[in-house]
């Protein structure tokens, strides 16, 4: 197996994937928006069909209509294609469908781990991996996949597996998982969860941050102030925007709260989630705008 060229570092935005009508179709038009937003701010790729990209309720043509959309909009962006699936031969064949849908474009497809067992799940990425000739980010994050797997482990899968092109790290708490992996791969490792502990993961070695968020653009500011000026500087960029990332973060309900916020600043037409996801609920509408306020009241914006 070939070694694949490792994601760079930064910020790698995850798209919500916007829908419109009672039906809730996909809004191309809307995906093409979003995915302008993190190109015009200086994002350093672009993530696809992610968790809160709602890609399990899409259907493969669905699927298809989206990438589709992030290709003919991404300019220069790289773009990682998440899959649903957590078994192998499913996941092998949305792999393959997501690189032929993307073209030159994919940087590597995202495999949730599906097992705590390391030559299984080593196994499972390579079967990936020669199906669609992609590098493999591999997504740790227990709360969607119900898997657990020990931190040693999972740092000898991505040093023997030369495809892992980078690791999203997100089973809590995040920052000694980021600190462990970084220490012991050759890979960039990734926080995620809507930067909530960005700076804490930033500190604990991490590349940037692969994740969503209503406002791309304080993500990539901070990342570049931890660059410049280390933890004060990065500390002080994100303060003002901690009460909105807290608020995106909601159990149950963060999806609709950011899509409300995406809707609200102009970037999606309709701020719509399909089931299982539960809407917004109508007494948090005022604190959106409320939010949405007093950042666009900050200097800059």
């Amino acid at each position: 197996m070939s070694r694949s060229a490792a994601l760079a570092r930064g910020v790698w935005g995850v798209l919500a994937t916007p829908f419109h009508g009672p039906d809730l179709r996909v809004d191309r038009t809307s995906v093409e928006r979003l995915v302008r937003l993190y190109h015009d701010c200086g994002a350093t790729g672009l993530t696809a069909l992610g968790v809160f990209g709602e890609a399990a309720s899409l259907t493969p043509a669905e699927r298809r209509e989206v990438l589709s959309a992030v290709a003919a909009a991404r300019g220069a962006l790289p773009v990682v294609a998440g899959l649903t699936a957590l078994a192998t031969r499913p996941a092998a064949e949305q792999a393959a469908e997501a690189v032929a849908a993307l073209g030159g474009g994919c940087a590597g497809v995202m495999v949730q781990v599906n097992t705590a067992d390391g030559d299984a799940l080593a196994r499972h990425l390579g079967a990936v991996h020669d199906a669609c000739g992609a590098g493999v980010v591999v997504q740790d994050y227990p709360l969607h996949s119900g898997v657990r797997i020990d931190r040693t482990t999972l740092g000898e899968v991505v040093a023997n597996c030369p495809f892992v092109v980078g690791v999203k790290a997100e089973a809590a708490p995040t920052a000694p998982a980021v600190a462990a992996l970084a220490k012991h791969t050759r890979v960039p490792v990734f926080g995620g969860l809507g930067g909530v502990g960005l700076l804490d993961e930033l500190a604990a070695g991490a590349a940037g941050v692969m994740t969503g968020f209503s406002f791309p653009e304080a993500l990539v500011a901070t990342v570049g102030a931890w660059h410049t000026g280390g933890f004060p500087a990065a500390r002080a960029t994100l303060a003002p925007w901690l009460p909105l990332v807290n608020f995106e973060a909601v159990p149950g309900i963060g999806l609709a709260v950011r899509k409300e916020l995406l809707q609200r600043r102009g970037v999606i037409a309709e701020a719509g989630v399909r089931l299982p996801a539960p809407p917004l609920p109508a007494g948090m509408a005022a604190s959106a705008a409320a939010h949405l306020a007093a950042v666009e009241s900050m200097a800059g914006l």
